[in-house]
C-alpha cells in the first residue's frame, strides 16, 4: 500500500506573477512620497498587515524580517526631529537643532513611512522563487536574458554567503577567537567573505560563459510565465489600499504635500 502524497498548500499571492509583484511594490510605495503624515502611513501599514494571510507567511517570519527596518526607522526620523522647520510649542533648542510640535509629528511620520515602504517588499517577495522571478523578467518584462540570468545567479549566491558567514563564526569559536573583539571580528570576517565572493563570482562567470549563457542567440525557457486574472485583482487591491490610506489622511486633515 502506497503512502499518501502530501501536497503543500500554495498561498493566494503565490499565483500572482512576479512582475506584477514588482509593479505592486511600486504601487504600494510611490504614492506615499506625496505626503508626510502619520495617518496615511499608519493606515497603509494596517491594511497591508490585514493582507498577510494572502501571502502564506507566518507572523513570526514577518516580524523577524521587519525587525531591522523597525530598529533603523527612528534613525530616519531623527533628522526631522532635530532639523525640521519649527512650529508650535518648542521643547528644546540648541544651535540649528530644534524640537517642536511639528518636528515631532514629522519624525513620527517619516519613521512610519520607512516601515510602510519596507513592509510590501517583505510581504510580496517573502515566498517568491528566484527562478520564477527570472522567468517572469525575461518572458513578461522582456528584459535581456543575459541580465536576467546574471541576477538569478547572484541571488542564488546569497544563501551561500550566509552559510559561509555562519561557518566562519563557528570555526573562530572552535579556535577560541570568536568570543572577544566583536567589531574587529566583524570586519575581518567581512573581508574574508568579500574574497570568497570575488573568487566564487569569477568561477561562476567562467562556468556560465562555458555553457553558453553569454551567447546572443535567443534563449528558450523551460517554464512559461504568463499574466492571469489574479494579477489584475492584485493590482486593483494595491490601488484600493493606497486610495484608502491617502483618503484617510485627507479626511483627517493630516495630508500635507512634501513640497509644502
Amino acid at each position: 500500500m502506497s503512502s499518501p502524497v502530501l501536497v503543500q498548500n500554495r498561498a493566494w499571492l503565490d499565483g500572482v506573477n512576479p512582475v506584477t509583484k514588482l509593479v505592486l511594490a511600486l504601487l504600494l510605495s510611490v504614492p506615499l512620497f506625496a505626503s508626510i503624515d502619520v495617518v496615511s502611513g499608519l493606515v497603509a501599514i494596517v491594511l497591508q498587515l490585514l493582507c498577510m494571510p494572502l501571502t502564506g507567511l507566518r507572523v513570526s517570519t514577518v516580524a523577524r524580517r521587519m525587525l531591522p527596518i523597525v530598529i533603523f526607522a527612528p534613525i530616519a526620523g531623527l533628522s526631522m526631529l532635530l532639523y525640521a522647520e519649527p512650529a508650535g510649542h518648542i521643547y528644546w533648542s540648541l544651535g540649528f537643532a530644534t524640537i517642536s510640535d511639528d518636528s515631532i509629528s514629522l519624525a513620527i511620520a517619516v519613521s512610519l513611512r520607512v516601515v510602510a515602504l519596507g513592509l510590501p517588499t517583505i510581504l510580496l517577495f517573502g515566498n517568491t522563487d528566484p527562478t520564477e522571478l527570472a522567468d517572469a523578467l525575461a518572458q513578461v518584462a522582456k528584459l535581456p536574458s543575459r541580465f536576467v540570468l546574471g541576477i538569478l545567479a547572484g541571488t542564488r549566491m546569497l544563501g551561500l554567503f550566509l552559510d559561509d558567514w555562519r561557518t566562519m563564526g563557528l570555526a573562530r569559536r572552535a579556535r577560541g577567537v570568536g568570543d572577544t573583539g566583536a567589531v574587529r571580528r566583524f570586519f575581518s570576517m567581512a573581508f574574508v567573505l568579500l574574497v570568497f565572493a570575488v573568487r566564487r563570482g569569477t568561477r561562476l562567470a567562467m562556468a556560465m560563459e562555458a555553457r553558453g549563457f553569454g551567447s546572443d542567440i535567443p534563449r528558450t525557457w523551460s517554464r512559461t510565465s504568463r499574466l492571469h486574472g489574479r494579477d489584475a485583482v492584485a493590482l486593483v487591491g494595491g490601488v484600493v489600499i493606497m486610495a484608502l490610506a491617502l483618503a484617510a489622511a485627507v479626511w483627517a486633515g493630516a495630508f500635507r504635500f512634501v513640497w509644502t
